[in-house]
């Protein structure tokens, strides 16, 4: 009850700070903390700014969702953005089910969604692969047509894929497992030959090895890039999804040859974790504010002990140290933060 009377509040002044401001009232000033959760129900979410506004991208309600955000206001995107459902799943063929993780990419002027799904076999789970959608013209909201299986020929078991790029080359890394009999996620990574193909079969680069990657379950899931001149972080999420210590691992690549698996180093511990008011953090993406001076993290948590996959969304800000990311700890909710830098006040949207 708490949350919701806080975010009622929230909205209420957002909303009353953006209209006295619109009429000019001397004295006016934006809103400049906000509090978490930002979303009441969340799983993966994926966020990426684009021409001043952050895309919220979903799975939900039959269908992959996309909410723009009300100018360049990351904080308020849930309640405070335009909404619009850009493609309805399939319900037969490779692609049936289980829709899962969809992230939005632009590649020069056309947006790719990729998602994992499964068939409609009753024993879905060993056949899960990713997928991508093409956009049909530069608008991330509008039409998208299916491309079909993103595969590197091996027809093994994938998930949670994601695309960077990386002195000049577009790589793509997922979640998969090493055959048809263990479930153990690990990371691979392959060199990609345009937007929608790989250019071979994927190398493993990483898989659990440590207590809390593997206490409930042996996991590497969610890869996430944050992409520096001199380095690629690879954050992922360890540990069972459902339970109550997931958290982040990463690996740290300065290499040129990002198909070599000695080139990445994973780190020993995790670099974010949750605690007894935040429960299991993880599998999010990771913004700049609107000014371009301070990196974000979007992420879903839990909503209490042992809620299993009823999710929350979570934004804080994070840091660097020595040339790294420093995620720090994850704020409790209902505690006041300043909003990104930059950020306008978010007007209720229409229509």
């Amino acid at each position: 009850m708490r949350s919701v009377v806080a975010s009622t509040v929230r909205k209420v002044c957002v909303a009353l700070a953006a209209a006295c401001c619109a009429v000019g009232l001397v004295g006016c000033a934006s809103p400049v903390t906000f509090t978490n959760p930002i979303k009441d129900i969340a799983n993966d979410p994926y966020v990426v700014l684009y021409d001043h506004h952050y895309y919220l991208i979903e799975s939900w309600d039959g269908g992959f969702w996309i909410t723009k955000s009300a100018t360049d206001n990351l904080t308020d995107i849930a309640w405070a953005g335009d909404r619009e459902k850009v493609w309805s799943y399939s319900n037969q063929g490779a692609n049936c089910t289980e829709y899962w993780a969809p992230e939005l990419h632009q590649v020069d002027d056309r947006w790719y969604i990729y998602y994992s799904a499964s068939t409609c076999d009753a024993d879905t789970d060993w056949n899960h692969r990713m997928f991508v959608l093409e956009s049909v013209t530069s608008d991330p909201m509008g039409d998208y047509v299916d491309r079909g299986e993103v595969s590197d020929g091996t027809d093994l078991w994938a998930i949670d894929g994601t695309r960077f790029e990386w002195q000049g080359k577009a790589y793509f890394v997922w979640s998969g497992r090493p055959n048809h009999v263990d479930r153990s996620q690990n990371l691979y990574i392959a060199e990609m030959d345009g937007p929608t193909q790989l250019a071979g079969p994927g190398v493993e680069i990483a898989a659990p090895e440590y207590k809390w990657e593997d206490s409930e379950w042996p996991t590497a899931e969610g890869p996430e890039a944050i992409v520096t001149d001199k380095s690629v972080f690879l954050v992922y999420s360890a540990n069972y999804s459902g339970g109550d210590h997931y958290a982040y691992g990463m690996l740290t690549a300065t290499a040129s040859d990002l198909l070599d698996p000695n080139a990445w180093t994973k780190s020993a511990t995790p670099v974010f974790q949750g605690t007894d008011k935040v429960i299991s953090p993880g599998h999010g993406s990771f913004v700049l504010s609107p000014d371009g001076r301070q990196w974000w993290m979007i992420y879903h948590a839990a909503r209490y002990p042992g809620s299993g996959w009823d999710r929350v969304m979570m934004t804080q800000q994070f840091t660097w140290s020595n040339g790294r990311p420093d995620f720090g700890k994850p704020v409790p909710a209902g505690t006041p933060l300043p909003v990104p830098s930059g950020q306008q006040p978010a007007t209720l949207a229409t229509g």
